[in-house]
């Protein structure tokens, strides 16, 4: 990959499901369950703790170090090309 991607921005959906825009303007809607295994990210199983997820170094990080590289999340199957227009419009 020669382009670098970072998160811009991230919205919760429900239960595991962030909403991402790249700096690209790409987005995606991401279902994180497959990356909450390990130690690290044994807090986020609970999903009230797992909402307090925030943007932070180009990636979307949690409150105990936790995070999910840019490029993992950019390469998730159903990125689209274009930003939401409900994005678009904030």
């Amino acid at each position: 990959m020669s382009f670098l991607p970072t998160v811009i921005r991230a919205e919760h959906l429900s239960d595991f499901r962030i909403r991402i825009m790249f700096s690209d303007h790409s987005e995606n809607t991401i279902d994180s369950r497959e990356w909450l295994e390990g130690p690290m990210f044994e807090p986020l199983r609970n999903p009230e703790y797992f909402q307090r997820f925030f943007v932070d170094g180009g990636t979307v990080a949690w409150p105990n170090g936790a995070d999910i590289a840019p490029e993992t999340l950019y390469e998730v199957a159903g990125r689209k090309a274009r930003p939401n227009t409900e994005w678009s419009r904030r």
